[in-house]
């Protein structure tokens, strides 16, 4: 007896605090009603959204405030939010989104329904998919495509414009077929609008033969790393596992990328500024300004005739005045000769002239 009260003991310890819960057929038909005609992207990306409902209630706050934005500009506008890639989204389908915020209960109910019973998550799409089909609500249009792949019926946006139609669960399948018990939300109606999403912009797609949610490729909307998106079988992350993303994984991808490296220059000593000091006038020295010699015409100029140019003594010339005394003093001995001679001549005439007369 101790032995077994021993074991139920650990396996009480050993069990997880939040047991998973299973939901009957009749109960993943009403959960997946509403969204089971959506297109295959659509489809794909509202489930993994499921499985974080915060995420979805701040989504939805955030696209009430700014409900301008749609499409590949409102997931852009919210790259930096700390969401998931799907609920992210859902932010290009706004009505969509409001309509998923506005029913918490359904919400959760489906994330858990997702995370723990996804293959017969898929089966029960088809199954309503199937009932739509036979009942003529579910065929080809202008923008939808509808088709047979395998067993599996496929619907499909035909170009990059997507629409996402409101749909009646009572008028779409038929009469319901579990009774009053379990029975499936209807949302508010809203107008189908056209949705110009870019290429690439579902970056998952449900794999009918596998029965579960296949990652084609990373998310090309969001510039945040998730390094739990990786092609393949989808992975839930949780709450724990998100908190232990570290913070320069968390960051955008344009803010890590490493800043490049300056080499560290040091800044030049400046030089000492001496203090001024008086100099006594009895300890001065006199300035002696020495003469520089004067370049050459060639540019260059000889030191030994610099030396001797400036060692030679001075000589004083004058120019004018010596010579104008000189000229006027040769000018009046050469007058005086010629006045003398000619007063003696001219005598020597008169007297001899005198002299014939008498």
């Amino acid at each position: 007896m101790k032995f077994l009260l021993a074991v139920m003991a650990a396996f009480a310890l050993c069990a997880p605090a939040h047991a998973q819960r299973l939901y009957s057929q009749a109960e993943l038909d009403a959960l997946l009603a509403p969204i089971a005609l959506q297109t295959d992207g659509v489809l794909s990306q509202v489930l993994m959204a499921a499985t974080y409902p915060e995420d979805v209630a701040a989504a939805a706050a955030w696209s009430r405030a700014n409900a301008h934005l749609r499409g590949d500009a409102a997931v852009r506008a919210a790259d930096e939010q700390p969401w998931d890639p799907s609920v992210k989204s859902l932010l290009a389908f706004p009505e969509l989104l409001a309509r998923m915020d506005e029913s918490p209960q359904w919400l959760r109910d489906l994330g858990e329904a997702f995370l723990g019973q996804q293959a017969q998550v898929m089966d029960t799409v088809q199954g309503l998919r199937q009932r739509a089909q036979a009942n003529g609500q579910l065929v080809t249009s202008a923008d939808t495509a509808v088709y047979q792949q395998g067993e599996a019926i496929v619907v499909q946006p035909r170009a990059q414009v997507v629409y996402v139609p409101y749909y009646d669960p009572y008028v779409v399948y038929g009469p319901w077929w579990w009774g009053p018990y379990y029975r499936p939300v209807v949302w508010r109606a809203w107008s189908p609008y056209p949705v110009f999403l870019a290429h690439g912009f579902f970056y998952s797609a449900p794999d009918w033969r596998h029965r579960y949610v296949r990652v084609v490729h990373r998310p090309v909307h969001v510039q945040r790393l998730h390094e739990h998106i990786v092609p393949g079988k989808w992975q839930h992350r949780t709450q724990v596992q998100r908190a232990q993303t570290p913070a320069a994984l968390s960051r955008p991808v344009r803010d890590r990328v490493q800043p490049q490296v300056q080499p560290q220059v040091r800044p030049q000593a400046r030089p000492q500024v001496q203090p001024h000091v008086r100099v006594p006038e009895a300890q001065r020295k006199p300035i002696v300004q020495q003469r520089q010699p004067m370049p050459a015409a060639n540019g260059y100029s000889h030191p030994k005739r610099e030396a001797a140019r400036h060692d030679a003594p001075r000589r004083e010339y004058r120019v004018a005045e010596p010579r104008l005394e000189q000229r006027s003093q040769g000018q009046n001995q050469r007058g005086g000769e010629m006045r003398g001679g000619g007063e003696h001549r001219g005598g020597g005439e008169r007297g001899a002239q005198r002299g014939h007369r008498g």
